[in-house]
């Protein structure tokens, strides 16, 4: 049974960082897992992704700022913690921060599994 929980989220003043986790397990071995945020009256944008090959692809909106990068001391139960390290943060990168997981990560329809979320908040 594939779990997720995110932790690490909190406010921050613009130019702040900021590290959010993600806590897997159950994830199959050929899925891969994703950020995606949601900020208030937008829709859910995927902002990182990291396959099962270890290929990580970003967003326009935070490539140079965010890296996103996962920790497999635990691979063969399935359990990793996935990360994303932001820096040089923006009001504009407010928002929930979900961690996922499915087939294909830069489409929000392939995700199968989502966390509860985490709020980031950037202040200016």
């Amino acid at each position: 049974q594939v779990q997720l929980a995110e932790s690490g989220g909190g406010s921050v003043e613009a130019g702040g960082s900021l590290r959010v986790s993600c806590a897997a397990s159950g994830i199959p071995s050929n899925y891969c897992m994703g950020w995606i945020r949601q900020a208030p009256g937008v829709e859910r944008e995927v902002v990182a992704t990291f396959d099962y090959d270890g290929t990580t692809v970003y967003a326009d909106s935070v490539k140079g700022r965010f890296t996103i990068s996962k920790d497999n001391a635990n691979k063969e139960n399935g359990a990793y913690t996935l990360y994303l390290q932001m820096n040089s943060l923006a009001p504009e990168d407010t928002g929930v921060y979900f961690c996922a997981t499915g087939l294909n990560c830069w489409y929000l329809a392939e995700y199968k599994k989502w966390g509860q979320g985490t709020q980031v908040t950037v202040s200016s």
